[in-house]
């Protein structure tokens, strides 16, 4: 995903000034710093870059096509006939730039600004009227690549049914007219004064989001004052919920969960929910803020230690046809204790015997770098409390080890190296190459494995970066099997450039660049980037590819491959993999809750593929009836176990069913993969045991993507 600090516009339908019965808005100009900075920028991104990106025409079209649609998203702001005038300067923008000019941006922008303003008075005016919903009529939501209105009636009739879709939405989750109408409006306006708030640098940053992300998905540009918040307010460091924040199709949406956060603790929030709304307090009323600035919505968010905020929420897996839900948080301090490593033991059913598997929870690869760097022996990080915990447990006798990294999104490469040094001693466990083509080879050097018995690693979309080295060298070294899905795929390391320094400024001006400058592979020579790891048994998962993960960016650095390191495979449990995936499959089958969970995520998956929803009342109840419906049957089928029983909300909070249900398939999804994980590590100390044991190869190259 992709940070944007401004103005994304997917609630925006458009229409001429025939509406406008405000104040024009202001009209936005470049400063002469802005020029400076776009322009050192493109000579750095043109020269530096791990895949440098010549500033020409291609990249001049690439940038105003994202430029554009960071704007209009969904097609329902600008005209045809904007566009095609935008598009006499798309391949203008590199000429531009060397000349120190940013009019083109500018002058869209400001036809934004416009077009925003327009289309929130009239919005706004449709409030007044309401709406028949007795009609048979549909919207469709799915509009990136639809056409843009071809005339002001098209544009009207988009956002006539916009407006009813928002009406109707909170009508079925049981709000009043007078409610609704008040709701909407505040929202609407909320969009409509952001247009006057904007500043010449919302401007420029967006510009320059659409140029960085032009180049790869991972370079960013930061402002003086986006690199200034993105410490503090952007993450939330004093006192908030342990999130990263960022603006999206007008939504405030959760880009990332800090691992030992109060919303990654609470199990009530996911990577792509959306907040629409802000409460303080148990009891204090929800302020919406659909529409609203992010750094305002992130003011709303922090508070001091202890305190109570509550958050409305649009569930990333929801559909158009969803409702919102409400979650409490106790705002908190990130502390390295509650991202520590933690284990529990199963037991679990494999062959005629009963194994006992120890799981490590992993959430994050970390390392208490001051204490390190003050001679503290007994600094904290990762490696060093897996170490203590895989003693632990072969003090418990355990059969098998699991190394859950599902949510991990990196941290510490040096941590990720030692990790493996856990479970392979000594050996090369990541490659890395730089734009230069020179090639560094990383290593852990421990005199022995902590634990040489059968492994397993569970990942999922969201294991990223070091989780990523770590479970393709156990994959590699045929040391474990590599239990889940995909993971997100991101073999490329960044690098901030404060770009004042480089030209020996004295105060903040230019900026920061966040610029790829290398690429991991795996010690077999292909590399992490795009695919990601490809794990030995698969599992199925909630999140999607489409709009999650390295292959949902279209200008993705493509996968790779490098000579293989020199290393010996510990041994080869790709030969037990056949086995392993026929008890799988029989054990499944027969499953309740895991073939409950299949259907849960099949319902998920046709939700959020749902391009039309029907704007007519009786309809829509009767598909929420039908889901209701198959969930009262799905409890009465699991002996009275109640999908919409223990959701972690208040009470007087809960929306439909469906959305309970939705938030209760990620709680269960973590219950039967991580069960279902164990027996697969159970059944391969059972195999290994009876003799399917793995034999070393004596290649240097396994089996894995």
């Amino acid at each position: 995903m992709r940070i944007a600090y401004v103005f994304l516009g997917a609630f925006l339908a458009i229409a001429p000034s025939a509406y406008a019965e405000v104040a024009p808005p202001p009209v936005l100009k470049p400063l002469e710093r802005q020029a400076d900075a776009a322009l050192l920028s493109a000579q750095f991104l043109s020269r530096y870059s791990y895949k440098p990106v010549a500033l020409d025409d291609a990249l001049s079209a690439r940038v105003m096509d994202g430029f554009i649609k960071s704007l209009d998203p969904d097609r329902m702001l600008f005209l045809q006939a904007d566009i095609d005038k935008f598009m006499a300067d798309r391949s203008k923008i590199d000429d531009a730039i060397e000349r120190k000019d940013l009019k083109i941006p500018f002058a869209i922008f400001n036809a934004y600004e416009q077009r925003v303003a327009d289309r929130m008075t009239y919005a706004r005016s449709l409030l007044k009227q309401g709406f028949d919903f007795s009609v048979k009529e549909d919207y469709a939501v799915l509009r990136e690549k639809a056409p843009w209105p071809q005339s002001e009636a098209e544009s009207n009739e988009l956002w006539r049914k916009r407006v009813k879709s928002d009406w109707l939405r909170l009508k079925l989750g049981g709000k009043a007219d007078a409610a609704i109408r008040e709701t909407l409006d505040k929202r609407y306006e909320n969009t409509l004064e952001r247009v006057y708030k904007f500043k010449s640098d919302d401007v420029f940053q967006s510009f320059m989001d659409a140029y960085s992300n032009a180049i790869d998905p991972h370079t960013d540009y930061f402002g003086a004052a986006a690199s200034a918040d993105f410490n503090v307010s952007m993450k939330l460091s004093l006192f908030g919920i342990g999130a990263v924040l960022q603006e999206r199709d007008d939504y405030t949406t959760i880009r990332e969960l800090v691992p030992g956060g109060p919303a990654q603790l609470s199990g009530k929030l996911a990577v792509g929910d959306r907040i629409t709304g802000v409460g303080q307090g148990k009891d204090g009323p929800i302020k919406e803020v659909v529409g609203t600035r992010l750094d305002e919505v992130v003011q709303m968010i922090r508070g001091k230690k202890g305190t109570v905020v509550r958050l409305d929420i649009l569930p990333a897996d929801a559909g158009a046809d969803a409702t919102h839900r409400v979650v409490s948080l106790v705002r908190d301090k990130i502390s390295l204790d509650k991202q520590a490593a933690k284990k529990t033991v199963l037991s679990v059913k494999a062959g005629d015997a009963t194994r006992k598997i120890g799981i490590i929870t992993l959430p994050v690869f970390y390392e208490d770098f001051d204490a390190k760097n003050k001679g503290d022996k007994d600094y904290k990080s990762a490696s060093r409390d897996v170490a203590k915990l895989l003693e632990e447990l072969s003090q418990e006798n355990v059969d098998g080890v699991l190394i859950d990294l599902r949510n991990n999104g990196g941290g510490s490469l040096d941590e990720a190296i030692d990790l493996t040094g856990l479970f392979i001693g000594k050996g090369p466990v990541v490659q890395q190459r730089a734009g230069n083509g020179k090639i560094v080879v990383k290593s852990a050097d421990f005199s022995a494995p902590a634990w040489t018995g059968p492994m397993g690693v569970l990942i999922n979309r969201g294991s990223a970066s070091a989780s990523e080295i770590f479970a393709a060298a156990i994959q590699d070294y045929g040391r474990g099997v590599i239990i889940g899905e995909p993971s997100f795929g991101k073999g490329t390391v960044q690098t901030v450039v404060d770009l004042d320094e480089v030209v020996h400024n004295s105060k903040p001006e230019l900026g920061e660049l966040k610029v790829t400058i290398s690429q991991f592979f795996r010690v077999n020579g292909g590399t992490t980037q795009l695919r990601g790891v490809t794990p030995d048994i698969s599992l199925p998962g909630l999140s999607d590819p489409a709009s999650f993960g390295e292959t949902s960016y279209d200008n993705a650095l493509p996968w790779a491959e490098i000579k293989p390191a020199k290393y010996t495979p510990e041994g080869d449990v790709a030969a037990l993999v056949p086995a392993l995936q026929s008890r799988h499959d029989a054990r499944v089958k027969s499953d309740p809750g895991f073939q409950r969970l299949i259907e849960d995520i099949a319902e998920l998956k046709a939700q959020r593929e749902k391009g039309v929803v029907s704007l007519n009342e009786a309809e829509r109840r009767k598909e929420a009836a039908a889901r209701e419906k198959r969930f009262k049957d799905r409890a009465e089928a699991s002996d009275g176990e109640d999908p919409t029983g223990d959701d972690g909300l208040q009470s007087d909070e809960r929306s439909l069913s469906a959305d309970i249900a939705m938030e209760n398939a990620r709680k269960k999804a973590k219950d039967v993969l991580l069960d279902e994980a164990a027996a697969i590590v159970g059944d391969e100390a059972d195999l290994q045991q009876g003799g399917v044991k793995a034999a070393t190869t004596q290649t240097g190259k396994t089996k894995g993507n």
